[in-house]
């Protein structure tokens, strides 16, 4: 029975050690930090990461923090832009507890250990803020020149501004810009009717430039065409004057004219390798008979005579 009793007393002094070893430690990891107040007021700030004890154990109380980074997002609110157009925006902020002691110390003490209160606090001041927006224009917030960051930093400055003690913003971005319906509507209205204008002044400008483009062309087709028929009246001219110089010299010597439009008729009627039949006693194929009467001039006859060759001389060539 001793024994029993002696297990069950030490058992007893073991568990209240254990019990009384836990209450007197706390751990703090290596993304917090601990706030540890006394019985009498006394706070301070533990951020080394690991077991620490409570001094005076039973009179010590210990709060710890996450110092990462905190998000807070707003939701969606109507703000009207500078140049009249309803807007839905949504942000988000990114907060933490400030550096050092004095921070932490002032943040405990006016959220009363809660992050939870502090992120509550934050998004009504964000939501506050979000109406900074509405200094911008519509096509200052959408489109390729955007001033989307110069908003943000504004809404955070807002944040910044509203007095929260021991909170540290570190950013604030534009999450969603939604256009109402009506809004929406309008805006693409407004779009097609640009689009229409701009349509309308490049078909006019085309049809000007098309114009432009006939007119030159135009001219230069009459100018061209006025160049051509001078020149061709130029040449017809030339080509009178050397027939009718060709004519002259051939009343001169009618028998060699007539003797040369044989040998052109001959040359035509033979061309080629194709096998001619014909009459040697007509012009102008008597010029292949050797047997054939000459004129004075030594030139060939047909046995018709010299005077009604040149009609039959047309006659053999066709």
């Amino acid at each position: 029975m001793k024994n029993k009793a002696t297990l069950l007393v030490g058992f007893a002094a073991l568990l209240v050690g254990v019990l009384l070893l836990y209450s007197a430690t706390y751990t703090v990891r290596f993304n917090e930090f601990a706030i540890r107040t006394r019985i009498d007021g006394d706070s301070m700030v533990v951020r080394e990461a690991g077991l620490h004890f409570k001094l005076p154990f039973v009179f010590a109380s210990v709060v710890k923090f996450d110092k990462r980074l905190q998000l807070v997002e707003s939701p969606l609110k109507t703000v009207q832009t500078k140049d009249g157009q309803q807007l839905l925006v949504q942000a988000y902020l990114l907060w933490k507890v400030g550096d050092g002691d004095d921070k932490a110390l002032a943040f405990f003490t006016s959220y009363g250990g809660s992050l939870d209160q502090a992120s509550s606090q934050l998004k009504s001041a964000l939501d506050g803020a979000i109406s900074e927006v509405g200094g911008f224009r519509f096509d200052q917030l959408v489109g390729p020149e955007s001033r989307l960051a110069d908003a943000e930093a504004r809404i955070l400055a807002g944040v910044q501004g509203s007095g929260k003690v021991g909170i540290e913003s570190v950013r604030v971005g534009i999450s969603q810009v939604v256009l109402p319906p009506k809004t929406t509507i309008s805006v693409l209205s407004r779009m097609a009717e640009v689009q229409n204008t701009i349509a309308k002044l490049e078909e006019a400008r085309g049809s000007s430039e098309a114009a432009a483009i006939t007119s030159q062309a135009t001219s230069q087709a009459d100018l061209i065409r006025h160049f051509a028929e001078q020149w061709a009246a130029r040449i017809e001219a030339r080509g009178n004057e050397e027939a009718a110089a060709s004519y002259e010299e051939m009343k001169q010597h009618a028998d060699l004219a007539v003797f040369l439009s044989w040998l052109d008729a001959m040359k035509s009627g033979l061309r080629g390798s194709t096998t001619f039949v014909t009459d040697t006693t007509k012009a102008p194929f008597h010029l292949l008979n050797i047997d054939a009467q000459t004129g004075p001039t030594g030139i060939p006859l047909p046995p018709a005579g010299l005077a009604p060759q040149g009609e039959q001389v047309v006659k053999g060539a066709q």
